[in-house]
């Protein structure tokens, strides 16, 4: 059975963007560009939901680096019921059961499965219990109101396990949990 990792950069107060915050919030830096850039020269099968499969296809020339031409390539499966095509060789559009499909590629795929935002497609995984690998990359800043995308709203409790920590560019924390399958603890 292969892995599944799900990556979500967030600021500390837990949203996936802001109104006001340009990409990564305005912290890219060359610890987190090499980061990108051996996660995405890794073999892996990519997993996107609708929304952040078209902000990649649609990323401006002058956006478009090594890492985003790897990852165009790579073999990827686009989770939508209203895209019906795609433009990025080797992807194909799914509008079967996500939980369902995601159990079929686990069990058959040659290579570890990664999403990288696609916010829903992130949360019914965690909430399936699905995800090996859950990689929070947190920036260090407070959006307030101006978040948009918070990444835990409606994420059914689960407790996790620290599986490993690393500083980035001395400001950007990448913390890595695993799911236990146990409940979490109550009063």
């Amino acid at each position: 059975m292969r892995t599944l990792t799900v990556d979500i950069f967030v600021s500390v107060d837990g949203w996936a963007g802001s109104e006001n915050s340009p990409g990564f919030f305005g912290y890219y830096g060359p610890e987190l560009a090499e980061w990108i850039a051996t996660e995405s020269a890794a073999p892996q099968l990519l997993v996107f939901g609708r929304r952040t499969y078209e902000a990649m296809a649609g990323m401006p020339v002058e956006a478009r680096d090594e890492s985003w031409q790897r990852m165009s390539e790579r073999d990827a499966v686009v989770f939508s019921r209203t895209l019906k095509e795609v433009t990025w060789p080797n992807t194909r559009v799914c509008d079967d059961d996500l939980v369902g499909e995601i159990e079929r590629l686990k069990a058959a795929s040659g290579v570890p499965l990664r999403t990288m935002g696609s916010l829903s497609v992130a949360r019914q995984l965690l909430d399936a219990g699905l995800v090996d690998r859950l990689r929070l990359m947190t920036f260090p800043l407070l959006v307030g109101t101006s978040g948009r995308e918070p990444f835990f709203a409606g994420v059914a409790a689960a407790e996790l396990e620290l599986a490993g920590q690393r500083v980035l560019d001395d400001r950007v924390l990448l913390i890595e949990y695993r799911q236990t399958g146990r409940d979490i603890p109550r009063a």
